[in-house]
């Protein structure tokens, strides 16, 4: 117990070190100086890490001593580009990682046995609709995508990110009670053997009426999230590939018939396929995040010394603190900076899975992997998008580009699966005796 603690203090150390010589770096290539101002930015996230590990070290003394230390890295790595990128974002985002921790400390207290989500299956995926619904009646649109829903004092919310999560609860749960009868196949769908339509209908009529209200509100990265999360859920529940092989024929038609339907998303396939060729300017924001990562080279210039601002300030990447993030840490820290980070989002999803795998029923399996594919699947299409491998979305990059509704809910699963690995490992009560 005290040696999990103590090595996840250690590895604690790491990030700090890196924020420490990063906002360093950063402030004395901008004002040839460090300040205490920029003591005061990393001394509160230092603060925060602490608070969640003595709240580990009380709550949780045997949960996973490695993910919190891969979350401190990315959230460090990301700091340290904002500070470079936008001062006032910058400090914005510690207060959002502050209020993260809080929800990591509160979940730690207030929810000892997650098991007790299991309650609430139905209610939580109403929750995820109802979050979504509230979006497409209160939002505003934002570059073309409503997703955001303003709380006053110039600050908005993305109840999208918050649904994911309780998708991921809802599906947990819902896929836990049927995970039996979803295995045996009695009828055929495109020529491929399922089980009786009534034990997946209320599962896809869920999904689905999220999936529809996602394509209302014209945000398509996160219909494809909201996909993949329930064909690698039902997949890792069932073992049976037909699922993701229907449902990779499905939306194979749906995006075509997207694709012919909807102007918007003809406009980022065109772009995507020829950025350099794109005569009004939609490839843009691809050619410059390429040239970006040329740019970098193989080590790159270091924190603060990357070619990404103009002489005014602003950003050569119009969308640079979000959905760019990547790109300025490979202009920066170069092809060595940039596979570093993708190791440590490796790292994050093989602990994911690990927990995952290492969990002794089958509610906190489904719930760690989905948890986990959330971080997956948003990690690939982001970084997909910036290299051209995927067609750019608005999905952003976990715990490093900038936004508080990301923050806060990334956080939030990060306690759940600590409460989970908690559960794990701990030991039966009277066990040995």
């Amino acid at each position: 117990m005290t040696g999990r603690r103590t090595r996840e203090a250690w590895l604690l150390a790491m990030p700090v070190l890196l924020g420490l010589i990063g906002s360093g770096t950063v402030a004395t290539a901008a004002a040839g100086r460090y300040t205490s101002a920029n003591l005061v930015g990393v001394g509160s996230v230092v603060g925060v890490f602490l608070a969640m590990h003595i709240a580990l070290r009380i709550r949780a003394p045997h949960a996973d001593p490695y993910l919190l230390p891969i979350v401190a890295t990315l959230i460090a790595v990301g700091l340290v580009e904002l500070s470079r990128l936008s001062p006032s974002s910058a400090a914005d985002q510690v207060l959002w990682v502050a209020v993260g921790g809080a929800v990591v400390i509160g979940f730690l207290v207030f929810l000892p046995d997650h098991h007790v989500l299991q309650n609430y299956t139905y209610l939580t995926g109403l929750a995820a609709v109802g979050l979504l619904i509230a979006t497409m009646v209160f939002g505003t649109y934002v570059n073309g995508a409503k997703l955001w829903i303003p709380i006053g004092f110039g600050q908005s919310i993305q109840p999208g990110e918050f649904a994911k999560v309780l998708l991921v609860i809802f599906l947990a749960a819902y896929l836990r009670d049927r995970r039996e009868v979803l295995a045996i196949p009695t009828t055929r769908m495109l020529g491929v053997p399922v089980p009786a339509l009534r034990h997946l209908a209320p599962g896809l009529m869920f999904v689905g009426v999220a999936l529809l209200t996602i394509v209302v509100l014209n945000d398509f990265g996160t219909a494809l999230l909201f996909l993949g999360i329930l064909l690698a859920m039902l997949y890792l529940a069932t073992g049976r590939s037909a699922y993701p092989a229907i449902g990779f024929g499905l939306f194979a038609i749906g995006a075509v018939i997207v694709f012919m339907s909807v102007g918007r998303i003809q406009e980022r396939v065109s772009a995507w396929l020829s950025p350099f060729d794109d005569t009004r300017g939609l490839g843009y924001q691809t050619v410059q995040s390429l040239y970006a990562l040329g740019d970098g080279g193989v080590l790159g210039p270091g924190f603060g010394n990357g070619s990404l601002l103009r002489e005014n300030g602003t950003t050569i990447i119009p969308e640079l603190r979000t959905d760019f993030i990547f790109s300025a840490v490979g202009n920066e820290l170069g092809y060595v900076g940039a596979l570093a980070v993708l190791i440590t989002f490796l790292l994050l999803i093989h602990r994911g899975f690990v927990i995952a795998a290492q969990a002794n029923d089958g509610f906190s399996k489904l719930l760690a992997a989905g948890l986990t594919t959330i971080f997956a699947m948003q990690t690939f299409v982001i970084i997909g998008g910036i290299v051209r491998v995927v067609p750019l979305t608005g999905v952003t990059l976990p715990f490093m580009s900038y936004g508080g509704s990301s923050i806060v809910t990334n956080f939030a699963a990060v306690a759940l699966l600590l409460i989970i690995s908690e559960r794990t490992r701990r030991p039966l009560v009277g066990a040995g005796s």
